[in-house]
């Protein structure tokens, strides 16, 4: 079977949109699943609505990557948004054609064409997702390396090639997921500028005539097929090989942080999509919004769900009292408490549901349970105490929530060893805690505690939450009372308890 391409794409029958000539106005740095099935998808829908007419080129961040097979596939590739809209299995395919090709700046032709396409008077934005270690700044990099290891370092010879050639400024759009990663990217760049003396018109040139963005990025995007029985179907029925499939879900947001203006110079609000990419003067509210309700729920139930016997969030879903759980803690705890127009937030919190929903993706419970003491502090914290500022009493669940983290960490503790702290749930089966060593070693110092005298200790840590937590009135009674329900009950009637 012959591999993607126009041609072959062609003589397959396929009915979708495609674009195949179109100028370049994107340079895009990052080529991997998640910028293929995100960024570059908005930008093809952009095409089909017939306001933008543009093509991307992608640049490798680093030495290995996709390069070759892009361009053996001319851009083309198949992605599949996958999950559940309103209750509705979903399965959608699109053959992304926004993507012209990709260039290995590690090769010395590619970085030449790099620095022609920084020239260009088609270019209009560059977008990057370079990973959270990408947005650094490296001094070990020189203004005539060819190019230099650091993305902030080779986007800075870009923008000093396109001043030099005289060339408008661009939008950068950094979507790393670092907080303030527009602003820390540029930065960076004014590092550089400092570190290789490029002057004060060049500084001027980048931050006035150039626009960096932060922005939001929301899409969970599993990537490749991995069962070859199903990519083989998939390639029957398609009439092709495409080596690059690509699969997210179907709920995508991207909240750009731009000033006034932009959303005219970008193509999505043109092409009737902003209410999925548009442009906010400050994102802050939409990435609490993210924080508090999506990887809240999540930190929120995950806990309490593995102690009742649950193991992947679909199956929580499915269960009437932790889902129950879930939207009383989303709808009655955590959104009032948030900054944001109220239909928009109870929009964003009925998506969450379809999205645990999703039947294509198997999201272990005990994966989203790494690190849960830095996550419960940033994920669920601030809507426990602005909630008990707001309305002067507990959030039910929310302090149930805390219980299950309590008891997750000190469920029948077998041994610490290198692997992390070895635990058992009520069938017997044991599992392995992951957190900061010293988190770890804190809780199987204390594996003989009582309840209430475990309790205590944890919520008196400041070293946990930055501040004592028995000073909040009639909390540690509270979260005493979970906790040995929780152990004598089991965690299935404690999450009954808050409904």
């Amino acid at each position: 079977m012959d591999q993607l391409n126009y041609q072959v794409l062609e003589n397959s029958g396929y009915q979708g949109y495609i674009l195949k000539d179109a100028p370049v106005k994107v340079m895009q740095f990052g080529e991997g699943n998640f910028l293929r099935a995100f960024v570059d998808y908005w930008f093809d829908l952009a095409n089909e609505k017939g306001v933008w007419n543009g093509k991307e080129v992608l640049v490798q961040p680093i030495a290995p990557g996709l390069a070759k097979l892009i361009n053996q596939q001319e851009g083309l590739y198949t992605l599949y948004l996958r999950g559940s809209e309103n209750g509705e299995k979903v399965d959608r395919k699109r053959v992304i054609s926004s993507v012209a090709g990709c260039l290995n700046p590690y090769e010395k032709e590619d970085y030449e064409a790099l620095m022609e396409l920084a020239k260009s008077d088609d270019l209009e934005v560059i977008v990057s997702n370079t990973t959270e270690a990408g947005i650094q700044y490296d001094p070990s990099c020189k203004a005539d390396d060819c190019p230099p290891s650091s993305f902030p370092a080779k986007l800075t010879q870009v923008l000093l090639t396109r001043f030099n050639a005289g060339k408008k400024g661009v939008v950068i759009l950094a979507c790393e997921l670092i907080d303030n990663n527009g602003k820390e990217l540029l930065k960076c760049v004014n590092q550089y500028i400092d570190q290789w003396e490029l002057g004060e018109d060049f500084r001027r040139y980048v931050n006035e005539e150039c626009i960096f963005c932060g922005s939001l990025v929301d899409r969970i995007v599993p990537g490749r097929i991995r069962d070859p029985k199903e990519v083989a179907a998939l390639e029957e029925e398609n009439g092709y090989t495409d080596q690059l499939i690509d699969v997210g879900e179907v709920f995508g947001v991207w909240v750009i942080e731009g000033p006034e203006g932009l959303d005219d110079r970008l193509p999505f609000k043109k092409a009737g999509i902003s209410d999925k990419v548009f442009v906010v003067p400050d994102m802050s509210p939409y990435k609490k919004r993210k924080v508090r309700i999506l990887n809240g729920a999540h930190t929120g139930f995950t806990l309490g769900a593995y102690l009742a016997g649950r193991d992947i969030v679909r199956d929580c879903m499915e269960d009437d009292k932790i889902r129950g759980f879930m939207n009383k803690m989303l709808y009655e705890e955590v959104i009032p408490t948030l900054p944001l127009d109220k239909d928009d937030l109870l929009a964003f919190a009925s998506a969450v549901q379809d999205r645990f929903n999703n039947p294509f993706v198997d999201h272990q419970l005990m994966s989203i349970s790494l690190n849960s003491s830095s996550k419960w502090k940033a994920r669920n914290m601030p809507s426990f105490l602005t909630y008990i500022e707001e309305q002067k009493e507990l959030p039910a669940c929310l302090t149930m929530s805390l219980a299950f983290y309590i008891a997750f960490y000190s469920n029948d503790l077998q041994e610490l060893n290198d692997s992390g702290l070895v635990a058992k749930r009520a069938d017997g089966s044991c599992y392995t805690i992951s957190d900061d060593r010293w988190i770890l070693e804190f809780y199987w110092e204390r594996k003989d505690l009582s309840a209430k005298e475990l309790v205590h200790d944890v919520l008196s840590n400041e070293n946990l939450w930055d501040q004592d937590l028995t000073q909040i009135p009639g909390l540690e009674d509270a979260v005493a009372a979970d906790l040995e329900m929780i152990r004598e009950k089991g965690a299935e009637e404690a999450f009954a308890s808050c409904l």
